[in-house]
Parts: structure tokens; C-alpha cells; sequence
């Protein structure tokens, strides 16, 4: 979805470290000085790109030792993750954690690209109107349910 930015590349880079050794520890100010950018940078893409919602565990320790480690949620099965996902859902959901939810299913490719960017224009709250988070929700179970019924 357009060029590569410099958030991009550090989430490329992260997830460079995770598939290489399934967790990554980095240390904040230095992955800043590969890139260039000042540390709240890091912490921006860690906090926007590195979620619960997307499959990842943070953890982080503060002060001179001080590192970030961040795994990817691995399930027994992509039924298990389904059923994990499925149960996790509350009554409501924002934009942001319905693009996040998403996005997991197309890095499980359960869905295309192009299915999750024609499902999130049609789930906007624009679109959707005040109950917007309450029919997210219950789009986002629908669709869970039948990727999870098909098997796909």
C-alpha cells in the first residue's frame, strides 16, 4: 500500500528477527541509531505494529540493561488460533483493532490482501455510523466462523 517508509522498514526488520530466531530483543536506542531515527520512533512502530491483536507478545525492561523482546503468538493449530481469536472478541471494536485482526488473518493467509482492504472501507465508522464498534464485532465473528468452517 504504497512506498516504504521508514516505519516500514523497521517493522521488516523485526520481523526479519523473528522469523530468524522466533523472538526478538533489541535494544531500543541502538535499533534507532541503525536507522536514524530518534527512539520514540521504535516505540511507535512496536506500539502500532507489534500488538496483541496482530499475534505478538511485548515485553519490555526499562533502564541501562533495558531491552524490548517481542514473540509472535505460535498456536498448535489454525483452528486453535480461530477458536483463540473467536473467544478473545468483545461486543465492540475499533477500526484500529478490526485492521489489526485483519491483518492476522492475512499473515495466516486466510485472507487476500485486496479481502481485507474491501472489508475494512466497508467497516469504517463513517460507513457503519453510532454502532459502529458493535457491528465490527459481529463482522469480525462472522468472518472468523466461516474462514474457520471452510477451512481455508
Amino acid at each position: 500500500m504504497g512506498n516504504k517508509n521508514t516505519s516500514d522498514s523497521i517493522e521488516a526488520y523485526i520481523k526479519a528477527l523473528l522469523s530468524q530466531a522466533g523472538i526478538a530483543e533489541i535494544k531500543r536506542s541502538e535499533l534507532a541509531d541503525v536507522f536514524k531515527v530518534v527512539p520514540s520512533q521504535i516505540n511507535y512502530v512496536i506500539k502500532t505494529r507489534f500488538t496483541e491483536s496482530r499475534g505478538y507478545i511485548v515485553e519490555s525492561k526499562r533502564g541501562g540493561g533495558g531491552y524490548i523482546r517481542i514473540g509472535k503468538v505460535q498456536f498448535s493449530d489454525q483452528h486453535q488460533m480461530l477458536k483463540e481469536l473467536r473467544d478473545s472478541i468483545g461486543e465492540h471494536i475499533s477500526q484500529t483493532i478490526f485492521w489489526d485482526l485483519l491483518q492476522m488473518l492475512y499473515e495466516q493467509k486466510l485472507l487476500t490482501q485486496r479481502e481485507i482492504e474491501l472489508l475494512f472501507v466497508t467497516a469504517t465508522d463513517e460507513v457503519l455510523g453510532m454502532e459502529a464498534d458493535r457491528i465490527r464485532s459481529s463482522i469480525v465473528q462472522k468472518i472468523i466462523q466461516q474462514v474457520d468452517r471452510k477451512g481455508l
